[in-house]
């Protein structure tokens, strides 16, 4: 993938994915300082993104290791430079021999196992290849998705099965529950259940006689909540690269601060039932609907004017099939004069990996104004 592949206009076909540079930078730099406050080191997730021109920007700017979500974003990121790369999903047997040839090419990849028997599969793989690959095991500190209870007997017979034919490199876990709150002290109290049940089953594990180096939490909402990160190392966030509507409604970040978006084009409205049809459905959104349990439901996503910047407040994004979205007006709006056909209209996403991973590269804007550029953006696995 060329990392120069730009376009010298614009593309006017939509649906197109939107990243506003000026509010990328802000996130990027607000996320580091946050790190470098809590004196731990950032690892970002660059599965939001995708994209090696944003990665080299959080090096830049202090990230010196990333995390990744498939193997394929793995080998790219490693071909553009980057060396220390966790894999933060429990690995698959199949693909042991896909993470070994990259750990032989040079790069320092640590893979998860979350439980015994992805810790027995690796080290009979490792024992197998006489090679040695590094681990950490997923630490469940909330109940939401997946691994080792910190205070539980797995933990420790996890650990001993990797030894001595793989490396213990350390535990890792991801809040997810946090992506349910809204209220700042509940925020907090989550990052510090994170963060806390974290570094028990480190300590246990060395009381067992394990080195534990690495403790990994992070998930963005609570990387920007806690108060203390005593006892971690690194801190892991990956959708504050943009923002979206989810961390909106969580509070975490504001309005000005949604990086990403989806610009579509009205083609045509059913006026009788006060409805705006545009080119963008599911196929441009995802069926993300994230924000339905939130206090505000934005339905597919948020509108908003491209030319001012205002937010369509009387416009919901009530249904989408998938290559049709369909607005909702309130009652008064004229559609056919407000929202003629060929205007173009601007989609907040509700969940920006989802909506980023329908689309190969972004449309960059400066300002608000595209700069007649596009980033290339990695999919599949």
């Amino acid at each position: 993938m060329d990392l120069n592949d730009t376009a010298s206009d614009t593309p006017s076909d939509t649906p197109s994915l939107c990243l506003d540079l000026d509010r990328l930078d802000h996130n990027l730099h607000r996320m580091q300082a946050r790190a470098d406050a809590l004196g731990v080191a950032l690892r970002p997730h660059v599965k939001t993104h995708k994209c090696a021109q944003i990665a080299l920007q959080q090096r830049a700017l202090g990230a010196q290791r990333i995390t990744v979500s498939t193997l394929k974003e793995a080998e790219f990121f490693f071909a553009q430079g980057f060396h220390d790369i966790l894999y933060a999903v429990a690995i698959a047997p199949q693909k042991l021999p896909r993470a070994l040839a990259l750990q032989q090419s040079g790069c320092r990849l640590t893979l998860l196992v979350d439980g015994v028997a992805g810790a027995l599969a690796v080290a009979a793989f490792c024992a197998a290849q006489g090679q040695a690959l590094d681990v950490m095991l997923e630490v469940d500190t909330d109940g939401h998705r997946a691994g080792l209870a910190p205070e539980g007997e797995d933990l420790l017979l996890a650990a001993a099965a990797l030894v001595p034919h793989a490396r213990l490199a350390g535990v890792m876990t991801h809040a997810g529950g946090s992506y349910n709150l809204h209220d700042p002290v509940a925020l907090a109290a989550a990052a510090e259940q994170e963060r806390a049940g974290c570094v028990r089953a480190a300590q246990r594990l060395r009381e067992a006689g394990h080195t534990c180096l690495a403790v990994s939490v992070g998930s963005t909402p609570t990387a920007l909540s806690a108060v203390s990160l005593a006892g971690v190392t690194e801190l892991r966030a990956g959708v504050y690269s943009f923002f979206d509507l989810v961390m909106l409604g969580t509070g975490v970040c504001s309005r000005d601060e949604l990086a990403l978006s989806v610009r579509s084009t009205v083609i045509g409205h059913q006026a009788e039932r006060q409805r705006v049809l545009i080119d963008a459905g599911w196929m441009a959104m995802s069926r993300d609907r994230g924000t339905q349990s939130q206090a505000q439901d934005w339905g597919y996503g948020a509108l908003r004017d491209p030319l001012t910047g205002r937010w369509l407040d009387d416009l919901q994004f009530a249904s989408a099939n998938q290559e049709h979205g369909v607005l909702q007006a309130a009652p008064g709006v004229d559609v056919l004069q407000a929202f003629p056909v060929g205007m173009v209209l601007e989609i907040l996403p509700n969940h920006a990996c989802a909506t980023a991973a329908q689309f190969a590269d972004y449309t960059l804007l400066q300002r608000g104004v595209p700069t007649g550029d596009r980033w290339p953006r990695l999919n599949g696995w």
